[in-house]
Parts: C-alpha cells; structure tokens; sequence
C-alpha cells in the first residue's frame, strides 16, 4: 500500500520523448510508498483568463487530478533555456483562476533529461522561479540534470548504466521523504 499519490507532468509532447522514458524510468524505480500516476495537458488550450469565470471541461479536469495529487514531480526537457511552452501553459491554468492555485502547498520535485551536456539545468531554474511564486515547496536538493546518452534508458523504462538507475532511485526515495517531510508541516486537504 503507498502512502502517497505522485502526479508527474511529463514537459515535453513528444511520442518519443526522452523524458517520457526517463518518466517510465522514475515510476519503476520509485519506492513502494509512492503511487505514480501520470497527469496530462495535451490538449489544453491556450490559457486566457477570459475563461476564468467558466473553465472548460479539460482544464478542470487537469485541476482536479493535480488536486487528487499529494506531490507533483515535473519530468521535463529543456526549451531555449527555459521550459516547453506545453507545461507553462499548463501551470497557468492549474494555478488560476486567483485564489484557486493547485499548487499552493503541493510538495513538488524537478528533474529532465537532454542530450546536452548540463542536462536541464536552465530550464530548471526557470521552472522553479514559477513554482515558487506558485507556493509550491520544492525539492532543492537532490537536483538532478540527466545527460542522455543513446540506449541509456528504454522505451518501457529500462535504465542501462548502473550508477544512474541508482541515483534515480535514490533521488526517489529522497522525493518521498521531501513529501513526508512538506506534510507534516501542511497536511492534506479533506
């Protein structure tokens, strides 16, 4: 039995993502107490708050999952040093309409993958710049900026090289006790 819900908000749209992989990776690797479970915004619209006094059907349903939610994890990419447009549009409608922000108090984590060499670093950075104005407790520590090699995690979430499966894995493990840690000073809502 978990002792936590996790949503995860994949960055990228792409079928053939490497964060989707590295997401899968995540989900096998996590510990017992996390139950993963995906959050999707594909087919969000572009937020305006011209729909703040009447939100179509699929963002409230992007509300209310991230509401049924104990933490959120963002597996994401980096997009011209910030993060894909998709999730910050994604964010904005979480977090509106004023005084109905899903993420006020949501334990929430970072990690990406790309083929660069400081992995996601920058995106990052402009990711917590917005959840922490969102009121969002983050896991500042373990930072994880994954370089992905070719072959190095698999379609279904196969991690190839032992130390990254293992830094995965702890970095789960120190995800959970971040929420642990998040809840017992801001304990769920009813």
């Amino acid at each position: 039995m978990s002792d936590f819900t996790v949503g995860y908000l994949v960055g990228s749209l792409a079928k053939g993502s490497l964060n989707r992989k590295l997401a899968k990776a995540l989900v096998r690797l996590a510990p017992s107490e996390l139950a993963m479970r995906e959050i999707p915004f594909g087919e969000l619209p572009l937020y305006s708050y011209d729909y703040d006094s009447d939100y179509p059907e699929v963002a409230r349903k992007l509300k209310d999952a991230i509401a049924a939610v104990d933490a959120v994890l963002f597996v994401t990419p980096e997009y011209n040093r910030s993060i894909p447009g998709g999730l910050k549009n994604a964010i904005d409608w979480a977090s509106r309409p004023y005084g109905q922000n899903s993420f006020t108090r949501k334990p929430s984590a970072i990690i990406g993958t790309s083929p660069g060499s400081i992995g996601t670093a920058v995106g990052q950075q402009h990711l917590k710049s917005i959840l922490s104005f969102c009121n969002s407790p983050m896991m500042n520590a373990v930072e994880a900026y994954i370089q992905f090699t070719p072959g190095l995690v698999s379609d279904d979430g196969e991690v190839s090289v032992a130390s990254t499966e293992d830094f995965l894995r702890s970095y789960m493990a120190e995800f959970k006790d971040f929420i642990e840690r998040v809840l017992s000073v801001y304990p769920r809502q009813a």
